[in-house]
């Protein structure tokens, strides 16, 4: 029997979760812990694993220790290496799933296109794709930021008489063997996939708009023994992943402004370049003028050296159009390919898009959010009661792991709607006065940043706005969702109007 037919096929939940990533499938975990039962996660696709069943491009690996890149409740698995690649990650979820019953909770295949909230009935009706309708008291989207792929507005790309496609949906009927190649973009992606796809190339033009910060990434296979000792310690995993998380939160307080931390992974930097690149020239091409952090430092032992082999040309003029046989360069060279590769990143401060959400009195929350996207703590937004946002705005990291911030938000949702259920309220709605004081803080800790520094940044909307990522380390978040504040909602009882609690 497949998990879609296993799932209860009802007209209402108690809450309906929209999306099957590590987010969604967290989400459904601490319900099931908590004795929530009446849930259904929705599912674009058929399968678990979000970005992680979707970039499947070669080289696909997380950037994060696989240690602290997994959840705290199944932390005691065996990652065969410190970071993990994407076929181990997915399987890491697709384990999940199962060992935690939450198949039986999925419907695959079910697409939400709008979520609309019904006043009269207190609750959320969700349309999908295939035209049906399912309602739910509580809604929390889990769609996160890194799921739809941007490809430049590039003048002439739809002139092109080769193949061309973005990394996160990799053409694996494709072969790239002895092809004329250009890869356009230098990010995180990109650094993965061109190291692995070189050597099979006749021609690999990697095309940069801003070079990255790269420092060296310590990545190896754990040892027969090492495995060993994991299985028979499993304290270990514990240990280990203090560790890291400790490296980690030292790390995101150069982010913060701290300029002797900031000094010293700017040196590492330095030094793997000058290590790697010796060529002056080149290395001046390669290097970034903007503060380390502006955009996601770049973990690599193996991106510089692939940029020095003979087949592969580093092109840092800017891009004047794309031919019917290859790319133009602002200096009028115009190089042949066969296969143009985009490592172009995401839409990522389009938080939703493409689903609408429309909250009381008709709010559309995308024109709420036309000029940068924000929310309190990140989960909430005042004007659509009972819904939560996952991985919302200002929780993505510059170091540290996403997996740890996402586990701190669903334990807050589980608590938020326990006290709901104890003091019989329909709904909860942050208010706007505590909305706006976190905007406000928001900002003005961005604005110390280096996560504003002046870059183009996926971090930030097209004013320079930080709307993606947190200015603190993992343990001040953890520590400002450990209890919700009641005072900062509003709430309904039945068909009452909303009324604010008393502090």
């Amino acid at each position: 029997m497949t998990a879609e037919a296993m799932t209860p096929d009802r007209g209402r939940y108690r809450v309906a979760i929209i999306g099957a990533g590590f987010g969604g499938l967290g989400m459904a975990y601490y319900l099931k812990q908590a004795g929530i039962d009446d849930f259904v996660l929705l599912e674009k696709a058929q399968d678990v694993g979000g970005t992680w069943r979707e970039n499947t491009y070669p080289g696909a690996a997380c950037d994060v220790p696989s240690r602290l890149y997994s959840f705290s409740f199944e932390n005691h698995y065996p990652w065969s290496s410190r970071y993990a690649p994407q076929p181990e990650i997915l399987g890491y979820m697709r384990h999940c799933a199962d060992k935690f019953r939450l198949r039986s909770h999925i419907r695959f295949g079910a697409e939400v296109a709008q979520a609309r909230y019904d006043e009269s009935d207190v609750c959320w009706r969700l349309s999908l794709g295939d035209g049906s309708t399912i309602e739910a008291d509580h809604v929390v989207s889990a769609v996160g930021q890194l799921h739809r792929p941007s490809i430049p507005a590039i003048p002439g790309l739809e002139t092109f008489q080769g193949r061309y496609f973005h990394s996160a949906t990799w053409d694996h009927d494709h072969d790239l063997a002895g092809q004329r190649v250009a890869a356009i973009g230098t990010g995180a992606s990109a650094i993965q996939f061109v190291p692995a796809i070189a050597p099979k190339v006749a021609k690999l033009h990697v095309f940069q708009r801003s070079p990255g910060w790269v420092i060296p990434k310590f990545d190896r296979v754990f040892s027969g023994t090492e495995q060993w000792l994991f299985r028979r310690f499993p304290v270990l995993h514990d240990v280990d992943r203090f560790r890291i998380k400790c490296l980690t939160e030292t790390l995101a307080r150069a982010y913060a402004g701290n300029r002797w931390i900031e000094g010293t992974v700017s040196a590492l930097s330095r030094l793997q370049f000058k290590m790697q690149v010796r060529d002056p020239g080149l290395r001046a091409r390669l290097k970034p003028d903007y503060p380390i952090g502006c955009k996601r430092i770049l973990l690599t032992r193996d991106w510089l050296p692939t940029l020095m082999r003979d087949n592969v040309e580093p092109v840092t003029d800017g891009i004047q159009e794309i031919t019917a046989g290859g790319i133009r360069t602002e200096d009028g060279r115009e190089r042949e390919v066969d296969t143009i590769i985009f490592g172009t990143g995401f839409a990522a401060t389009q938080f939703l898009t493409p689903m609408r959400v429309t909250g009381r009195d008709g709010r559309d929350l995308h024109e709420d959010w036309a000029r940068g996207a924000a929310a309190y703590l990140g989960m909430a937004v005042s004007g659509y009661p009972n819904f939560h946002v996952l991985y919302g705005p200002n929780t993505n990291l510059g170091s540290g792991s996403i997996i740890y911030m996402l586990e701190c938000q669903q334990r807050y949702i589980v608590s938020l709607l326990q006290a709901q259920d104890e003091q019989g309220w329909s709904t909860a709605e942050v208010t706007p006065q505590a909305e706006r004081a976190w905007i406000n803080e928001m900002r003005e800790r961005s604005a110390g940043t280096t996560f504003e520094g002046g870059c183009q940044s996926w971090y930030v909307t097209a004013d320079g706005v930080n709307t993606n990522n947190w200015t603190g380390t993992m343990r001040e978040y953890r520590m400002r969702t450990a209890t919700p504040d009641l005072a900062a909602y509003r709430f309904e009882t039945g068909a009452d109007k909303p009324k604010r609690r008393a502090a």
